[in-house]
């Protein structure tokens, strides 16, 4: 392996007794930074959690999993802008699972304000409430915070680096630091003499790193422009290490057959046919299920399916009409949340009109490209760990607690995702491997899913019923008042994750609505929790990928009712409201000409969602032709604040906007006999190149906080194309996916 890979087993292991020491120093010193988990040998210097130096350069370890967002790419820039590195200098590793990695955007992220009208005060507490990351060793990407959670500390370990790097040539050069420079990896002195970083490591490594302020973005050379992607020419050439590419001497390969009634155990089972089968060497009993293990993969993929195996019945309605009845059953009982309630929404003013309307979303898999796997040996006193996951510390601690060992007996290395989506922020897919790995100590087992043991056992988005009631006069808005009855992301992984239920009103059910920038006389959004127990999980912008699509569906039918232009309608209720928002919506316009009017045969809808502190408005227009309906364009505007790597931010929304629609056109699991009844691609499809939209985007940076790019761009996703259909058709959708009303271009 690669000398950078011996610093990943190396820092792995440190890493692991971080964590538990991080976590106890953290519960009883909130404002001091965990330890540093990385361990330079003679010759090296770890200067801070984030910066690695040796005699052949610079490695920067970037906390984030790198999932196809370009986030090691962004985090990397932050600190080789600090430390005056050639870009051809630049190398990065996946961070090993410690608390001096820890996100604390999530966790103040979890506080149920209107993240775009929030004052000094409301941010000083996020600030505090963050900081509880630290606490747990809370390690995770997601949630649109991997550019502002590593904006501060990536820029200062990059300044503090340099400043100390100055520190060691000054001593052996016998001159003042502060004539000292650095550029291209090197320090130069006045005199034109040039150490390279490396030839200072063991000197630095002596020197406590000062405290150091980041530059003035007026200096910067990398941050705020589009730089070569990190991760790009290992992708391309395919060298790239994913988790299903790891190959370990002696390694055997494993799969799994589950209960497909979700959360039920086995009865009994049969494995003489599979064990006959040559190649094949063990049947494990997982309980809810069972694991092959084999020579080769396809090989245990036929042998698990030559197992008779008899389940237990499904502990929820087994059918989805069952299922549709117990999320609406869930109005009749009090609501959870109630986080927005403005003015009098229960009087509707004399001369108005009513608008009423009900709206179904499903259930929805993550369908990541990869399938999961993970790849374990387990030697009796340790656990080696190697996947693509988006949470090192919790795949770390479940693992160990798995097979019995203390967290530090557990190293983890974190690949390339082929795709996560909020899949691999779980961890169920690496316990099992190290499970089945437990039962043959010494041999290195990959546990790889089929596609359709992945699709029929994911963590689904929950499904969800909006019922949405409002008033318009005078062109209008002046009742909105929506009610979100559906399963609980929260009360479902909460517990799993972090192993206790929150409490209080669950922000996460009703974000999206509540949360959105208009000014309406009367203005309430109620979220009711339907009690089902499914597998429910974190699926790309969570709450607001639901209610995006119910809350601005709803406006623009409020904006026909009272013969509006669509448009105009959103952004005279936004102006006044919040100046960052509307200019997203006015540049769309821009971008796309919006005129509100359109020809036969083509249809246009406009959509705004605010999600994960960034404005996104988009514009989605169709085409009815002989072979159907074909998206044709769309615009984006958003508005993250600072755009770090503004082609990564265009990226990123393109591929938030392609992975709504396709969940709008065709995205939809049901349940029949307690099962999951879609398996593979055949039966739950996404766009591909033929009739994905030609897109293009705007990045405003008007915002005065910085957001992530992540997630923001698809929720309006789906209701700009909804609003579009209408506009074509004349025909409402109230239901996903809309190929149960309409003909796409296939």
């Amino acid at each position: 392996m690669s000398r950078t890979g011996t610093i990943a087993r190396r820092s792995l292991l440190i890493g692991s007794a971080a964590i538990v020491g991080g976590v106890a120093f953290g519960v009883v010193k909130l404002n001091q930074p965990p330890a540093n988990p990385l361990d330079p040998a003679p010759g090296q210097a770890a200067l801070n959690p984030f910066i690695f130096i040796d005699r052949d350069g610079v490695t920067i370890i970037t906390p984030k999993a790198e999932m196809g967002q370009g986030v090691q790419t962004t985090l990397a820039a932050m600190a080789a802008e600090e430390l005056d590195l050639d870009w051809e200098q630049v190398r990065v590793l996946h961070g090993p699972p410690a608390a001096a990695y820890y996100n604390s955007t999530v966790m103040a992220g979890a506080l149920p304000f209107r993240e775009y009208d929030m004052g000094g005060l409301q941010h000083a507490l996020a600030e505090q409430v963050g900081k509880l990351g630290r606490v747990i060793g809370l390690q995770i990407t997601g949630g649109s915070s991997s550019m502002v959670d590593g904006f501060e500390r990536l820029r200062e370990a990059g300044a503090s680096a340099r400043e100390t790097l100055k520190l060691a040539a000054a001593e052996r050069l016998g001159v003042a630091a502060t004539s000292l420079v650095t550029r291209h990896g090197q320090v130069i002195a006045p005199d034109g003499t040039a150490i390279p970083y490396g030839d200072l490591a063991e000197a630095a490594a002596a020197i406590d790193p000062p405290r150091v302020a980041p530059r003035d973005p007026s200096d910067w050379r990398y941050l705020g422009t589009s730089m070569p992607r990190l991760d790009q020419v290992a992708k391309a050439t395919g060298t790239a290490l994913f988790g299903i590419d790891v190959r370990m001497d002696g390694q055997k390969f494993a799969t799994l057959r589950m209960n497909p009634n979700l959360g039920a155990g086995m009865v009994a089972y049969d494995a003489t046919a599979a064990l006959q089968m040559p190649g094949v060497e063990k049947i494990i009993d997982l309980g809810s299920g069972i694991a092959v293990v084999a020579t080769n993969t396809w090989l245990a993929f036929r042998a698990a399916e030559a197992v008779d195996i008899t389940w237990q019945d499904a502990p929820y309605p087994p059918d989805q009409d069952g299922l549709w009845q117990a999320i609406d059953a869930a109005f009749d009982d009090k609501p959870n949340a109630t986080l927005r309630d403005d003015g009098a929404p229960d009087t509707i003013p004399d001369g108005a009109t009513i608008v009423e309307a009900e709206y179904r979303v499903p259930f929805l898999a993550h369908a990541t490209m990869e399938p999961m796997n993970a790849t374990a040996l387990y030697t009796g006193d340790a656990l080696d760990i190697r996947c693509g996951n988006q949470v090192p510390t919790l795949v770390q601690a479940r693992c160990a607690e798995a097979v019995g060992l203390a967290p530090e007996q557990v190293s983890v290395t974190t690949t390339y995702l082929g795709g996560g989506f909020g899949r691999r922020g779980e961890y169920d897919y690496a316990v099992h491997a190290a499970r089945v790995a437990r039962e043959m100590p010494g041999t290195p087992i990959q546990l790889t899913w089929t596609r359709e043991e992945d699709m029929t056992h994911d963590f689904f988005r929950p499904a969800a019923i909006g019922r949405f009631r409002g008033a318009v006069r005078d062109g209008k808005a002046v009742v909105l008042d929506g009610q979100v009855a559906g399963p609980s992301v929260t009360a479902s992984a909460m517990p799993r994750l972090i192993g206790m239920q929150a409490s209080g009103p669950d922000k996460v059910h009703v974000e999206g609505a509540f949360d959105q920038p208009y000014r309406i006389p009367g203005y309430r959004i109620r979220g009711y929790l339907a009690d089902l127990p499914l597998p429910i999980g974190f699926w790309r912008s969570v709450g607001a990928s639901i209610n995006g699509f119910l809350h601005d569906t709803f406006l623009d039918e409020m904006a026909h009712a009272a013969g509006r232009d669509p448009l105009d309608f959103r952004l005279e209720m936004m102006r006044d409201e919040h100046a960052p928002s509307a200019r997203c919506l006015e540049t769309v316009a821009e971008m796309s000409g919006w005129t509100g009017k359109t020809p036969d045969g083509i249809g246009r809808g406009v959509a705004f969602t605010y999600s994960f502190g960034t404005p996104v408005a988009e514009v989605v227009e169709v085409e009815d032709t002989a072979g159907g309906i074909r998206i044709a364009r769309a615009w984006i505007a958003c508005d993250v604040g600072i755009a770090l790597d503004p082609d990564i931010v265009q990226a990123q929304m393109v591929s938030g906007l392609i992975y709504g629609l396709s969940a709008a056109v065709m995205g939809e699991i049901t349940f029949a006999d307690g099962k999951v009844e879609q398996r593979n691609f055949f039966d739950y499809d996404a766009l591909r190149m033929h009739n994905a939209p030609r897109v293009e985007v705007a990045v405003l940076e008007t915002n005065p906080r910085m957001s992530g790019a992540g997630e923001p761009g698809t929720p309006p996703s789906m209701p700009a194309l909804g609003n579009a259909l209408y506009d074509l058709t004349g025909l409402r959708a109230r239901e996903l996916p809309f190929n149960k009303t309409f003909d796409f271009v296939t």
